[in-house]
């Protein structure tokens, strides 16, 4: 079932990628319209898009994480258990 919605989406990449697009910009529209009167650091009064741009930073930052745990020791040679 999940295969078949993968290939749903390949086959219709262009769609994906607008969307996608579309999202990003509903969000960035979003987060300027948001009273920053009341934010509580200097960043959310004058970053605009600071929590989303955190996000992304934040994604980032996890991923090399993961990366560099992964190739430190989780990850084995791939005839690990034919010996």
């Amino acid at each position: 079932m999940i295969v078949n919605f993968i290939d749903y989406l390949r086959d219709r990449l262009e769609t994906v990628k607008y969307c996608c697009y579309g999202g990003i910009a509903l969000i960035v529209i979003w987060s300027l319209t948001v009273d920053t009167s009341h934010a509580h650091t200097w960043a959310e009064k004058m970053i605009p898009g600071f929590w989303s741009l955190f996000g992304l930073g934040s994604c980032a930052v996890v991923i090399m994480v993961a990366r560099v745990l992964g190739r430190s020791g989780i990850m084995t040679r791939e005839d690990y258990y034919d010996n």
